[in-house]
């Protein structure tokens, strides 16, 4: 150390030995202090990142673990070699006894920030790591993790504004009472943001990867990020929609999550038959019914318990609306049960309904309620229309007609009839 503290003397002597004058010498020893000080900590960052740090990443990248690549990705042994400098800095602080103390500190208070981002980067890290796991989806911690820094940051704040005023941090504190009113409205989204994020992550309402709906801010899509203050949500033609978190739970929205872990996607969809083709069926049309695979049991065993029904009320069956007697909306009902029990894309052990709903202008509502076995979309919509284009095809089997509404063709057809 005394010859540390020599330094600037002896360059002082040797310069006067050079013929300058004492003025001279004196400030011209500063300078070359100085710059040797310069060099030095030019040296040992040099060290630092090219030679120390090189040779930790070509260990990190040879090691079998995981984590260490991370931490290199994030740059946190980079951020963390920038202290080789300030060190140097401040144990060379003796060079200079008159700023000696301003000196170190201000050293200390570099250290101080260089540690803020290594924490910073290290906590990137942390996330990244976590989000390798399955819990990562039920249990986002990115949110957490911001209030970790943020409470980093307000504290270093703090800790540099006491030692750049020469007073203890408590001073400060104690002082921050008077200013909470001022905090809470600049806070105000991230606590109420770490407010709901904790509702969210324990009453497990949203995942990364949840399909959620939530018209007032018109997001329909993939959850991607869960933050302090926003959820990202993916929506189905590509565009963003960042959602405030607490939203999320004073706000009602759809999770999809359900549907998908079931493995059951729901098909309602209804045809429209025209009311006027509805009637009886005659002995032609249960004839032809009974070539048809899936009804031919049923043709059969609905005209037994039909035939013991009316023979056993004494039915006059003459006329066609005394007693019991298949129809062709009936059986084409039945059709449309039968086909989806035997399609091999439908989930046979959840709700399954072929049902009427109430008739109106449109026609009488025919309507399929069942679940599809892939909840991936493109197949799911694949499944509904295979299946609605075979629906379709088959109501002229039956003698039916779906109702539309009249169209351009319509009216030119019967202005060509009326012609002839």
């Amino acid at each position: 150390m005394e010859e540390t503290v020599g330094m600037i003397p002896r360059i002082k002597d040797w310069l006067l030995g050079q013929g300058l004058t004492t003025g001279q010498a004196e400030w011209l020893s500063y300078i070359v202090a100085g710059l040797a000080l310069l060099i030095l900590s030019g040296i040992a960052n040099f060290m630092a990142r090219k030679i120390i740090l090189v040779a930790v990443g070509h260990y990190v990248r040879k090691s079998a673990t995981q984590w260490d690549d991370v931490l290199l990705k994030r740059h946190v042994f980079h951020r963390f070699s920038h202290l080789a400098p300030a060190l140097v800095f401040y144990f060379s602080g003796a060079i200079f006894p008159t700023i000696k103390a301003g000196l170190q500190r201000m050293s200390i208070l570099y250290m101080v920030l260089v540690g803020v981002f290594v924490v910073d980067a290290f906590l990137n890290a942390v996330h990244d790591i976590y989000m390798n796991y399955d819990i990562a989806r039920r249990r986002p911690i990115k949110g957490y993790l911001q209030v970790i820094k943020i409470i980093i940051f307000i504290f270093v704040v703090i800790y540099l504004i006491a030692s750049l005023i020469g007073q203890s941090p408590l001073v400060i504190l104690s002082g921050l009472g008077a200013m909470t009113a001022v905090l809470m409205l600049i806070f105000k989204d991230s606590i109420l943001g770490l407010v709901a994020g904790v509702q969210l992550s324990f009453n497990d309402l949203v995942r990364i990867g949840d399909w959620i709906e939530i018209p007032r801010f018109g997001a329909d899509g993939e959850v991607i990020d869960i933050t302090l203050n926003t959820v990202k949500v993916c929506n189905w033609d590509k565009t963003i929609t960042s959602v405030p978190a607490y939203a999320m739970v004073t706000d009602a929205f759809k999770n999809w999550r359900s549907m998908s872990e079931s493995g059951g996607r729901r098909i309602k969809r209804a045809i429209y038959i025209d009311m006027q083709t509805v009637k009886f069926c005659d002995d032609e049309m249960i004839h032809r019914f009974r070539k048809i695979q899936y009804l031919s049991d049923y043709i059969a065993a609905k005209e037994k318990e039909i035939a013991e029904f009316n023979l056993t009320k004494n039915i006059d069956v003459s006329s066609h609306v005394n007693g019991r007697k298949l129809t062709n909306l009936g059986t084409f009902r039945a059709y449309i049960h039968a086909y989806l029990r035997n399609h091999p894309l439908i989930r046979q052990d959840m709700t399954f309904l072929v049902r009427h709903l109430s008739p109106g202008e449109s026609g009488l509502p025919v309507e399929i309620y069942v679940f599809s076995a892939n909840t991936e979309w493109a197949a799911y919509e694949g499944i509904q229309a295979d299946i609605f284009d075979h629906i379709l095809a088959a109501v002229p089997e039956f003698d039916l007609r779906v109702f539309q509404n009249p169209s351009g063709f319509d009216f030119l057809a019967l202005s060509k009839l009326s012609k002839k």
